[in-house]
């Protein structure tokens, strides 16, 4: 047998990774992080626990790159979903909503992300969180930027402030507010985007002098 090209090693690689980035987002989610070895990710992954440790430094990190690939999957989703659209406040409405909704779909996933953060290890800059950075800078540029870095660092950082007030432990901010103000902070119209089921239309309030 012939050894393996360069270009199908380089596949399996990155098929093993995939697969063990999708067993973190499952085992965690079903778990919780402290309960989760990486032996059991390893498990679900279908492959050795060696490898684990081969592509990441630490279950923190493997966490960190494994929700941003869940965050840049479904932001690709929602953007690309029918009907298709070039109009950049469409875009960025889906955009919010798709980081919103993983709030509702993986509460305990996205939470425990948030405390990573937080935590000694602090934001882990990945392949994962660069393909949803570019996404995010993308649409903010659609939607008429003309700094996109610095837009994208701003819609980055009130889309994280949002997804901790939605989570925040006892004291959850209610999202349809949440989304209020990020809508009305980008001029964005409540029927754009996908509206929450049964919530009616939410104003944010207007500040007077």
């Amino acid at each position: 047998m012939s050894p393996r090209s360069p270009s199908v090693n380089e596949e399996l690689r990155r098929r093993s990774r995939e697969r063990l980035l999708q067993a973190t987002v499952e085992v965690v989610g079903e778990q919780g992080y402290d309960a989760t070895k990486l032996a059991d990710i390893a498990d679900r992954a279908g492959t050795a626990r060696g490898l684990v440790s081969y592509y990441f430094p630490g279950k923190r990190q493997l966490l960190q790159s494994a929700v941003h690939r869940l965050m840049h999957r479904t932001l690709q989703a929602a953007l690309e979903q029918e009907p298709r659209t070039e109009d950049g406040k469409e875009l960025l409405a889906r955009a919010i909503d798709a980081v919103l909704g993983l709030t509702l779909d993986h509460p305990t996933l996205m939470r425990t992300h948030m405390a990573g953060i937080f935590a000694a290890q602090g934001f882990v800059t990945c392949p994962e969180q660069q393909r949803l950075a570019a996404l995010l800078r993308e649409t903010i540029t659609r939607r008429g930027s003309t700094a996109p870095e610095e837009d994208y660092l701003l819609l980055r950082a009130l889309l994280m402030g949002a997804v901790f007030a939605a989570l925040l432990p006892g004291a959850p901010m209610p999202l349809p507010r949440l989304r209020a103000e990020l809508f009305q902070r980008y001029g964005l119209e409540w029927e754009r985007g996908t509206p929450m089921a049964g919530v009616p239309p939410v104003e944010a309030p207007k500040w007077t002098d």
